[in-house]
C-alpha cells in the first residue's frame, strides 16, 4: 500500500514551497486534501508527480505547482465565494474549499462531474457546489464571484465569465500561445479585466476557450 501521505508532504517540500509559494492556507490545504482521492483509479499511483495528469479528451489536472501558484496570486480569503471551472475530479474545488467560504466547480463531463461529487462527499467536503454544465458558461445563477480560477489552458476568455466576476473581483487563467504558456492574474474594475503576468505554465486548451475562427471573404 503506497504512503499518500508521505507523497503528498514530499509534493509540498519538492513542487510548492520552491516555487515561492508560503502562504499558510495553501500549504495547508494541499497537506490535508488527498490527492489520490482526486485522480482516475488507474492513476492514484501518479498522483503527486509533478506534472499536468492527462484526463480524456485534452483536458489535464493542473500539476500542483501551476494550482498552487494561482491560488498564491490570488490571495483569496475565507469570505469570499469562488468559481473552479473546469474542476474535473474536483481536486482544485477541494484545496479551494478550505480557503474560502464556498465554492462552486463547473464541470461540464457528466461522468468526471458525478465522481466528483462522491469523492468531495468522502472527503467530507459540504461548502462545493457541483455544477454540470458548459466550461464557458460558468454557472451565473450562483454568482456573482469574488473571485474565478479556470482548470486549463484558454487563448480567449468568454463574455460569461467576465459578466460573472464582481468588480474588483480577481480571476486566474493560463493564457496559452502555440505551446507556450503564461499565468496571468486579472482584475476587474468598471466592467473591464486589466491582466497582469504571473508565471509560465503549460496546459492543454479547454474545449470553447480557443479563439474565434478567422473570418475569410
Amino acid at each position: 500500500m503506497p504512503d499518500f501521505s508521505a507523497r503528498r508532504t514530499t509534493m509540498v517540500d519538492t513542487q510548492v514551497r520552491p516555487a515561492d509559494v508560503t502562504k499558510f492556507p495553501i500549504i495547508e490545504a494541499m497537506l490535508t486534501i488527498q490527492r489520490e482521492d482526486f485522480v482516475p483509479a488507474a492513476q492514484r499511483e501518479a498522483a503527486y508527480v509533478g506534472e499536468n495528469l492527462e484526463l480524456e479528451e485534452g483536458r489535464v489536472i493542473l500539476e500542483p505547482r501551476t494550482l498552487a501558484k494561482m491560488l498564491d496570486n490570488l490571495d483569496i480569503s475565507v469570505d469570499e465565494l469562488v468559481l473552479d471551472v473546469g474542476s474535473a475530479l474536483g481536486y482544485s474545488a477541494a484545496v479551494i474549499a478550505r480557503m474560502a467560504e464556498a465554492v462552486v466547480a463547473v464541470e461540464e463531463d457528466e461522468a468526471l462531474a458525478s465522481e466528483a461529487q462522491d469523492a468531495l462527499s468522502a472527503a467530507g467536503i459540504d461548502n462545493v457546489i457541483l455544477h454540470n454544465g458548459p466550461l464557458v458558461e460558468g454557472a451565473a445563477q450562483h454568482g456573482p464571484y469574488d473571485v474565478i480560477v479556470v482548470q486549463g489552458g484558454i487563448v480567449k476568455l468568454p463574455d460569461a465569465l467576465v459578466a460573472q466576476l464582481k468588480d474588483d473581483g480577481r480571476i486566474a487563467c493560463l493564457f496559452m500561445d502555440g505551446p507556450l504558456g503564461e499565468v496571468r492574474i486579472g482584475r476587474k474594475q468598471n466592467g473591464l479585466i486589466s491582466w497582469r503576468s504571473a508565471f509560465n505554465a503549460g496546459a492543454p486548451v479547454l474545449p470553447g476557450f480557443e479563439s474565434a475562427p478567422a473570418f475569410h471573404f
